[in-house]
């Protein structure tokens, strides 16, 4: 009721104002020809005095612009690429480093990391039901000069599909305001895993005539919900494995239960508004100062609900039916901060901020004599600040935080250095300390399971990590990461006690280093484009568990037709990650966990697609994994998880500019 109250009222508080929107010419004022992010052409079609919605031909692409949360702008890109081939999934973005399960809207298994952060108190926990999840940082603003629309189609497995929805428009120069739903529904072709999700997201950003009051705003309402079976048993794998034709329909496997859900749910209200205290009066003079205030309010829960217990795999459980688990997290941030720019000088920014939180559950529980606590509440104040300058060919970037009071001891500091060789290539150095608490359900877990029931005190979780980066079109890009973890935490489970899974810390420094090449080589209208990784776990190989080498290679061609009308792209793409100790998923917890007794991966992926472009739509179609009948049964997700078998994806990319 909550959600379909939020979004009636967005709708109705924002169609009176669309329907206002000038069309014909009129004046504009000497402000808002001097914004930084408005120009002649947008304005000219932002203030008509006509009702009517004229396509404007003035309008050029770079004027739909794309604002990110650290204000970073680009603009709506409508090419077609092999990139866009790579980020065509859904999560619309390039997943190199994941494994998808065999549905869509399941979760991934990670095949590589980053252990970049600037979080100086825990995080909730699910962490396997986080990839689609749409944090603070993941939430654009946008300027157009007219209304724009964007609608994404891709067919899921068995019955349903995955929608992207997105509307933009500027009502005025000064007010902008975007609304988008993603919704996805897939049946899957193994027993009980339907996957029924959805993301609503609504922006608003706002600036007075004379640019002195900025304002921007974004709700989000977030649900979803994935059917649990717990894997196929392992007395089916061995068919699997054989090939048995009996078995290609997969529906006939038996997974491990079939009576289990689980949900993520989640809704925030952000607002970030700064006023400028000194204005930049020209284009000459970046003198600046602004007094800012960020409020962010967030709620989300994790359930995980099951008709009877599973006691081969979880242990016994408190109750003998009806299974429910709910842990909850309500978090408060609030911060005020000054931000000083100068053209010599560079900008300097300090913040001081304060987080309230209340995590965990509504009983208490009493487990082998142990009482364990029901919530984790306090509040933590901290201090921060940011520096950036370009100096001739330099840029320099650097941010820290920490923790001034509170519960929870962190604190973090990122820099990087980059200097630009020519028009093409550039290199990057960048730095990152970070030492935090681990995730909340490391510190406090409650379940009707037995064994998922503790409450522990652990060491900050310490991190460094150095990067050297080369990027270039013409030559090569080069990544490479040198990452130390001190206090390192994760999840497993023993031989000795094979049913309990617990959070453990280790006690040594887990050195992590990854180096990844890419490259495309190009031959006429054919073009072979390539990425390889390889990383390495130097000490802590036994809890950080990565495949050697992930590698992904495209050979496509490309061409117009039809005088131009069509673009077409066709290829082969080819996957590959070598053998290891694969992560095992464990859906009480929505979390990975590490096991060292079987080793998965080592089987190639074949991609061929046909993609085209039609004016501003992009059309996708690919047969997915289609090796998988020839190059044997062993492609495996996790340890007792079947990853996607040779499917038929279709989809589109629709643009509208008005």
């Amino acid at each position: 009721m909550y959600n379909r109250f939020l979004i009636l009222f967005f709708l109705l508080s924002f169609s009176s104002a669309f329907s206002q929107i000038k069309l014909n010419s009129g004046n504009v004022s000497k402000e808002t020809r001097e914004s930084a992010i408005t120009d002649t052409s947008l304005n000219k079609n932002l203030n008509r005095n006509s009702r009517n919605i004229v396509k404007n031909k003035d309008a050029k692409i770079e004027m739909y612009r794309i604002i990110s949360k650290d204000f970073d702008t680009t603009y709506v890109d409508t090419t077609l690429t092999i990139n866009k081939e790579y980020k065509f999934n859904y999560l619309r973005k390039d997943n190199f480093n994941l494994l998808p399960f065999s549905n869509i809207g399941q979760t991934y298994n990670t095949l590589s990391y980053d252990f970049t952060s600037k979080s100086l108190i825990p995080v909730f926990g699910a962490r396997a039901r986080h990839f689609n999840f749409i944090e603070v940082e993941d939430v654009n603003y946008y300027y157009v000069p007219t209304p724009f629309t964007e609608l994404m189609f891709k067919s899921a497995f068995e019955q349903g599909q995955l929608l992207d929805s997105f509307f933009t428009v500027n009502t005025t120069p000064q007010f902008n305001f975007s609304i988008a739903y993603k919704g996805l529904r897939s049946l899957g072709n193994y027993q009980h895993i339907l996957t029924s999700t959805g993301n609503f997201r609504f922006t608003a950003n706002y600036k007075t005539k004379n640019g002195k009051y900025n304002v921007r705003a974004h709700s989000v309402i977030q649900d979803l919900m994935n059917e649990e079976n717990g894997g196929i048993i392992d007395e089916d794998l061995v068919e699997y494995e054989s090939g048995n034709p009996r078995f290609f329909d997969r529906s006939v496997f038996d997974p491990a239960f079939e009576d289990a859900e689980s949900v993520l749910k989640g809704k925030r209200f952000h607002i970030d508004h700064y006023y400028n205290l000194i204005q930049q009066k020209d284009s000459l003079s970046q003198n600046t100062l602004s007094l800012g205030n960020i409020i962010s309010i967030e709620n989300k829960y994790y359930q995980y609900k099951q008709s009877s217990p599973y006691t081969d795999y979880f242990g016994d459980a408190f109750s003998s039916s009806n299974l429910n688990d709910k842990t909850t997290l309500e978090n408060v941030y609030v911060e005020a901060n000054t931000r000083y720019k100068n053209n010599i000088i560079g900008e300097l920014k300090f913040n001081v901020g304060y987080n309230q939180y209340n995590y965990g559950y509504n009983t208490l529980v009493s487990t082998n004599g142990n009482n364990i606590t029901n919530r984790l509440k306090g509040n933590v104040i901290s201090v921060g600040g940011g520096y950036k300058n370009t100096i001739g060919k330099f840029f320099i970037q650097g941010d820290f935080g920490f923790n001034l009071s509170g519960d929870f001891d962190g604190n973090f500091l990122n820099g990087q250095a980059k200097y630009n060789l020519n028009y093409d290539a550039q290199i990057i150095a960048r730095i990152s300390l970070n030492s935090k608490a681990p995730n909340y359900n490391y510190l406090l877990y409650q379940s009707d399971y037995i064994n998922y029931n503790w409450q522990n005190t652990f060491d900050n979780i310490q991190t460094k990590q150095l990067g050297f980066e080369i990027t270039s079109k013409k030559l090569i890009n080069l990544n490479l990461d040198y990452t130390t973890i001190n206090n390192y935490t994760y999840f497993n489970k023993t031989d000795a006690e094979p049913q309990r899974l617990k959070p453990n810390q280790h006690n040594g420094t887990v050195n992590y280093f990854k180096a990844r090449i890419g490259k495309e080589i190009k031959f006429g209208k054919l073009a072979l484009n390539n990425t390889l990784l390889y990383q390495k776990v130097i000490d802590g190989e036994d809890v950080l568990n990565v495949p050697d080498f992930v590698t992904r290679n495209t050979l496509y061609y490309s061409n117009h037709f039809f005088d131009k009308a069509l673009f077409l792209q066709t290829g082969i793409t080819f996957n590959y990650f070598s053998k290891y100790n694969m992560n095992a998923y464990d859906p009480v917890l929505a979390e990975f966990y590490v096991q060292n007794n079987k080793q998965l991966g080592g089987f190639p992926r074949l991609d061929f697609f046909i993609n085209a472009k039609v004016k501003q739509t992009r059309i996708y179609f690919k047969l997915e994994h289609f090796n998988s009948s020839f190059t044997g049964y062993n492609y495996y997700t996790s340890p007792n998880n079947i990853y996607r078998d040779f499917s038929l994806r279709f989809g589109l990319v629709w643009n509208f500019f008005m």
